[in-house]
């Protein structure tokens, strides 16, 4: 692939990923302009969470968002071949169905029982999109049967920008925070979501039980509880699957922002069956707390090491000197990691960072709902 072709592209998603988007319009953007190197006929990029490497939401181009499910159980439940997760694991993160399955593509159940019948997409090439050695998205293009296949030089090319994928959806998770739901928002008659949101998810993938507030957390994530599972519920039913027949080591959970801004954790556990058959299982949906986004939100910055143990700091109130000292360290070195971090971050004081990372992903919500008792309204 000539170079006159991929530099202007591999630019514009450099340019793309420092552009303040959020990572839904990033994606869009980035699919547009992938096209231009890699032609293709369909596409998906999606956010997974760093820790767990579970998809946490999609953007697509010609692909249907009526199997989303379906395709999540072969993604951790049946299939085995460039799977995300293994993606994230190799030193080359990209994968080309027909080159890895030695020809024989339909030996992977996502091609031969999903793309094929319902999409006519015979071509498949998969990235796991990593900054850092962390990854942060799963890259998906496909072609139709009458396009030629995938190209070893389209995958090199893909390989080079994937870390600039991840480093723009990673920014987008978390642009600032968009306004507060509003008091008649999803939660029903006004205000918070009351209550645990649980639900219970049958042998067939069909909601057969939930809370109240189930209802809520699933319509903030975009879905419906009877009808349609949110990508990271429906994701999360089948890591949990994947668990109960030991192909996951791991109690499932994965970190979420809902397009109002709000974080949450979504857990997923299989249910024993009595009859040993399939088991049901159960998902809760709660709102994170600080320890568990502060740390995704200082990763999502781009900064070195030493910068995270300077924002640990700061986060904790140290002085410049106690930080020093902690970290072996001069003030003026300490000074020299915070403006790093102020430039990387956006912000130009310590205040204005402790803000940035903490009140604008957790605390706006709660500023007028603190009551004299100490309790949330």
């Amino acid at each position: 692939m000539a170079t006159l072709r991929t530099e202007p592209v591999r630019a514009g998603l450099d340019g793309l990923a420092r552009a303040g988007l959020d990572w839904r319009a990033f994606a869009r953007g980035a699919i547009d302009l992938l096209g231009a190197a890699i032609p293709h006929d369909a596409a998906c990029i999606g956010p997974v969470d760093p820790d767990t490497g579970l998809l946490t939401g999609s953007v697509k181009r010609n692909i249907g968002d009526d199997r989303d499910a379906e395709f999540l159980e072969h993604e951790y439940v049946t299939d085995h071949v460039n799977l995300f997760r293994s993606l994230a694991r190799q030193a080359n993160p990209v994968g080309i169905l027909a080159d890895d399955t030695g020809g024989d593509p339909r030996s992977s159940s996502r091609h031969r029982e999903m793309f094929v019948p319902h999409w006519s997409l015979d071509h498949e090439m998969r990235a796991s999109a990593r900054t850092d050695g962390t990854p942060w998205a799963a890259v998906a293009l496909y072609r139709s049967g009458g396009s030629s296949g995938f190209s070893p030089a389209e995958a090199d090319f893909l390989a080079r920008v994937a870390g600039t994928l991840a480093v723009g959806v990673r920014a987008g998770l978390v642009t600032a925070a968009a306004s507060r739901l509003a008091d008649d928002g999803a939660s029903g008659a006004g205000g918070r979501v009351a209550g645990p949101a649980v639900l219970v998810v049958d042998a067939d993938n069909t909601v057969c039980q939930t809370t109240p507030a189930a209802e809520a957390r699933v319509a903030e994530l975009g879905g419906t509880r009877w009808d349609s599972l949110p990508t990271p519920v429906a994701a999360i039913t089948s890591a949990a699957r994947a668990l109960g027949d030991g192909r996951l080591r791991t109690v499932p959970r994965l970190r979420v922002r809902t397009p109002a801004g709000q974080w949450l954790v979504v857990h997923a556990a299989p249910l024993a069956a009595r009859d040993g058959g399939r088991r049901q299982v159960v998902v809760t949906l709660e709102e994170a707390r600080p320890p568990e986004i502060v740390p995704l939100v200082v990763a999502a910055f781009g900064l070195t090491g030493r910068e995270r143990d300077v924002v640990a700091g700061v986060l904790h109130g140290d002085s410049t000197q106690e930080i020093g000292r902690a970290l072996h360290l001069s003030p003026w070195t300490v000074q020299d990691h915070l403006k790093a971090v102020f430039d990387k971050a956006g912000v130009g004081s310590r205040r204005e960072l402790v803000a940035r990372v903490y009140f604008d992903h957790y605390a706006p919500r709660y500023a007028a709902e603190l009551t004299p008792s100490g309790w949330y309204a």
